[in-house]
């Protein structure tokens, strides 16, 4: 995120009038440039120069040693102060007795001072106090105090006449204005505020002073002067074969994705510079409030014009570097010390900037758009300069910046594209100041390759921005913005050609237009207004379904939760589904987020399980989550399409797509273990059963609204004797019960866990457009009969359920079982099933003979069945 000084942007842009850095922070709110924060302005002096005169070293009773210092504050000095000690009262007759923790300063050192009525950022007031047995009249400052850095290394020295102390700003104060009493904010520059903003990655050129400055004339309607508006001086040779300036090619002969990697390289030569001359002390001050260190000048002058206009620069030691310059992409196995002092292996892809020594193109040299190599970089005996300024391909940077995790500033401003009309003009700039400030003489000729291509015509409506946005602009209104932005507009009635600026690259599409006249115009006017929704167009039947189901499983106690899709290779034997089960036809990713979880499930157990481990580990003792979402088959899948013909995407291409994907059907499951009901004052804590599991997917059943079969069966990873699967014709809807015991160990769950998975997708499609009549209620009065049948023990009740059902035929409203029973009475491999019957017609009231006869259709049924006796 850019940190842009508001003196700095003053010399592009006309501030508004009074302006505060909260109203240039709000005008560039207003054209989509968020503000993220304001630094300085928050301290008040007095703060000043200060020159210590003696520093006395002392142990408090703490055991911390301490400086007592005496500072010399000029007008400040205090020749009665409390703080004077007997033995330097005639040494040191005029100054301030300041202590001080700090011990990276010496006596002559020239210093920061806040003295007593001054207030820090923070704010930290300052006074006069006594501590460790002296008076201190004051504070001398660290950086990190003053707002000039993160990390305090010490106090600021900002100059160190006898050498004994390292400088921490150098130069940042000019040696005039080293003169002790001085008022040093405005010598700091803390008295200038800083605009730090968040600029979103299609808007590149707002990574500069120009940039921003540009936004805030669009916002307020203030006179902007570009700086980039200066006449390059000397001869252009935009000739490859030329060899009378600085030769330079561009060899990219196999572009990546069909683009060349660099379609601009410009270079010229500075000879006879200072190496020794230091930075203006603004230019240093400068970047540091935008978050650069000074390094020397020929490095800040390259860091200063990119903050400035955008371009990032590259200087080399022009007796270092072997001409040709070769632009080229990187051989397997090639090798390059970068300015960071990493050897890095490169990428084929990489785009390289090389030199010929050892053979044309032979050595790299930097790392293009991302970082220099540490070859030919300038350094203390640097007398001859290669300024270079190019254009990268945005994609190439920003993978090789990924590739090799070495974001730079350069990088950052490539990668989301750079003025293409902007390089020779960097490169004057910055030799203008070198020149100014450390001397030198510039070569007549300078190479400028130059292989971009102008930005395409947008053809676009007039009225298209009003019926989009949703507001009424003018045909006028519209052309005003856009030409505000910078484009050329041509007006052919209502049809436009809008040709983009080479500084936004972003502009491709007639919605890029729009969003442009939109945020120009003022996103502030746009009205609040509520779309109607057309009729016809609510939840499909599958959307209310599903709803409906997340709804119920809520209301029974369970709490949804959302987890990944992927699963391990381990996690299907953990829980013993055996080979050929459809549920080992995994899908295997070709670039898993981590290689431990490579496959996508294929069942939603597979993920929620560790969904119930996370809580249980965090302390959690009653768990009951669910999930509805998709599992993964490959079965089906096909080999994705490779293209599709013609300029859009028909229907038909998207349902080739669709069932190239193979099945994901929608599911719903969920996992409860510990407390249904915990226990109170009023009761004893109910854990939750197996029948809760079946309850669960009986109730997503009854949403539904259809019949389905239930069968005593034994499925991975459930119980075989408590468990229960769910039919829909012949196709397995669903599975309930308690957890197999072994799969819990394994998988490390309490005992007794219980689960439920039931397919979704099946019931929507068979609900699909059914009509729902609510039932009338019954006038007539209903019959009771209780059944108590003994049969064996691997009869399950849901079967003789159903017999009595079948037997009673219509007049059977409703057969539950509410009992069962084993032991000596009714014999070994034997159980009692207890069976509620109500009986009830549709228009009379049953007589007694036709209740005696549902009674013993009902008897003959299950005796011929299952072999029942009544008890």
């Amino acid at each position: 995120m850019p940190k842009i000084p508001l003196n700095w942007l003053a010399e592009s842009v006309d501030l508004a009038p009074g302006h505060s850095a909260e109203d240039v922070a709000a005008a560039l709110a207003k054209v989509g440039l968020e503000e993220e924060g304001i630094e300085g302005g928050g301290v008040t002096g007095p703060l000043v120069i200060g020159r210590v005169l003696s520093v006395t070293p002392e142990v408090a009773s703490n055991g911390k040693t301490i400086n007592y210092c005496r500072v010399d504050v000029g007008g400040h000095n205090d020749p009665a102060g409390p703080g004077h000690k007997p033995d330097n009262k005639d040494e040191y007759p005029e100054s301030k007795g300041i202590v001080c923790g700090a011990h990276n300063f010496a006596e002559g050192d020239y210093v920061v001072c806040i003295l007593p009525g001054g207030v820090l950022p923070g704010p930290f007031p300052i006074g006069g106090r006594k501590t460790y047995g002296h008076w201190s009249d004051g504070m001398i400052c660290s950086a990190k105090e003053l707002g000039l850095g993160e990390e305090s290394g010490g106090i600021v020295v900002l100059a160190s006449p006898s050498g004994a102390s390292e400088v921490t700003m150098p130069g940042v104060v000019a040696d005039e204005d080293l003169v002790p009493g001085k008022d040093a904010i405005p010598l700091l520059g803390l008295d200038e505020q800083v605009l730090e903003i968040n600029v979103t990655p299609d808007r590149g050129y707002s990574f500069s002073v120009r940039g921003v400055a540009r936004e805030y004339c669009h916002a307020t309607g203030q006179t902007f002067t570009d700086p980039a508006a200066i006449e390059v001086t000397g001869s252009r040779v935009a000739d490859a074969a030329r060899t009378d300036a600085f030769e330079v090619t561009i060899d990219d002969k196999a572009p990546v994705r069909g683009t060349v990697g660099c379609d601009r390289f410009a270079t010229r030569v500075l000879r006879g510079f200072n190496p020794a001359a230091p930075s203006p002390s603004w230019m240093k001050r400068r970047l540091e409030q935008s978050g650069m260190r000074s390094i020397s000048l020929a490095v800040d002058v390259t860091n200063y014009v990119m903050l400035e206009l955008g371009q990032p620069l590259h200087a080399y030691d022009l007796e270092k570097v072997v001409e040709p310059i070769v632009v080229r992409r990187a051989v397997k196995g090639e090798v390059l010390e970068t300015l960071d002092d990493v050897e890095r292996k490169l990428d084929p892809e990489d785009l390289l900037i090389t030199d010929s020594a050892g053979g044309e193109g032979y050595r790299p040299i930097g790392m293009a758009g991302v970082m220099g190599g540490a070859l030919t970089e300038v350094s203390a005996s640097t007398v001859d300069i290669l300024l270079e300024g190019a254009h990268f391909d945005p994609i190439t940077v920003a993978r090789t910046a990924r590739r090799h995790k070495l974001g730079s500033e350069a990088s950052r401003r490539f990668e989301r594209g750079v003025d293409t009309a902007l390089a020779p003009i960097a490169v004057e700039r910055a030799l203008r100041l070198m020149q100014e400030f450390g001397g030198g003489e510039l070569d007549e000729l300078w190479t400028d390759l130059d292989l971009t291509v102008a930005p395409t015509p947008i053809a676009m409506d007039a009225g298209y921005p009003s019926r989009i946005v949703g507001v009424e602009y003018t045909a006028d209104a519209v052309v005003e913005a856009l030409e505000i932005v910078g484009c050329a507009v041509t007006r052919e009635g209502d049809q436009l050609s809008v040709t983009p600026p080479t500084w936004r690259p972003d502009l491709e599409l007639p919605i890029n237009l729009v969003e442009e006249v939109a945020r120009l115009q003022g996103y502030d006017d746009l009205p609040s207004v509520l779309p109607v929704a057309p009729p016809g167009r609510g939840y499909t039947h599958g959307q209310r379904l599903r709803r409906s189901v997340a709804r119920t499983l809520a209301e029974s106690g369970l709490t949804e939760v959302l987890t990944y899709p992927f699963m391990s290779e381990t996690r299907l034997d953990e829980m013993r589904v055996p080979e050929g089960d459809i549920r080992r036809d995994s899908v295997r990713l070709a670039n898993p987020l981590s290689a431990e979880y490579p496959l996508l499930r294929t069942t939603l157990m597979a993920t929620l399980v560790d969904s119930v481990k996370v809580n249980l580990a965090r302390g959690a003792q009653d768990v009951a989550v669910y999930e509805l979402g998709r599992a993964y088959r490959a079965s089906r899948m096909s080999e994705i399409p490779k293209g599709f013909t013609g300029d859009t995407i028909t229907p038909d291409d998207v349902q080739a797509l669709d069932a190239a994907l193979g099945e994901q059907p929608r599911r719903a499951a969920g996992i409860m273990t510990g407390h249904r009901v915990r226990a109170g004052w009023n009761g004893h804590a109910t854990s939750w059963d197996w029948t809760d599991a079946l309850a669960a997917v009986e109730r997503i059943i009854g949403v539904a609204g259809v019949e389905v079969r239930v069968v005593a069966d034994a499925v991975e990873p459930w119980h075989p004797g408590r468990c229960a699967t769910y039919y829909l014709g012949d196709n397995l809807l669903g599975v309930a019960g308690e957890m197999h015991p072994k799969v819990l160990e394994t998988l490390g769950l309490p005992p007794r866990t219980v689960a439920f998975e039931i397919v979704l997708d099946p019931l929507i499609e068979a609900t699909e457009g059914a009509i729902y009549a609510a039932e009338a209620v019954s006038q007539q009065v209903l019959a009771k009969e209780d059944f108590a049948f003994v049969v064996a023990e691997d009869v399950a009740a849901g079967d003789l359920v159903s017999a009595v059902r079948d037997a009673g035929g219509d007049l059977v409203e409703s057969a539950r079982v509410f009992d069962v029973y084993t032991g000596e009475q009714v014999g070994e491999g034997k159980k009692s099933l207890a069976v509620n019957v109500v009986m009830r017609a549709a228009d009379h009231t049953l007589s007694a003979d036709e209740v005696l006869g549902v009674r013993e259709a009902i008897i003959a049924k299950a005796e011929s069945d299952f072999g029942a006796v009544l008890r």
